[in-house]
């Protein structure tokens, strides 16, 4: 048998301040730049990963949202709708 010992290097990240996520949520809330900031900082390099994944994240919940909201436009489109063409004939 083989006896030797592997190395496994650890992987470290520079721990994120308080500060840095305090101004990072700042960008997130300006409409625009915060969304495109969300690409920026998920799939662009030299981002710290866990301020990637976070963003990543955080783009899935934007997602989740706008179905959400699609859905009920939808849905309350189609009750308004019926509404009126039921109110029109009656």
């Amino acid at each position: 048998m083989n006896n030797q010992n592997t190395f496994h290097p650890v992987i470290s990240h520079e721990t994120i301040k308080t500060s840095d996520w305090f101004l990072t949520m700042l960008i997130t809330a300006i409409p625009i730049v915060g969304f495109i900031m969300l690409f920026v900082w998920a799939f662009g390099g030299g981002t710290n990963p866990c301020k990637a994944n976070w963003a990543k994240a955080s783009l899935l919940w934007v997602l989740i949202a706008i179905v959400l909201a699609v859905l009920l436009v939808l849905i309350f489109g189609v009750f308004v709708s019926s509404m009126v063409s039921d109110s029109k004939f009656s």
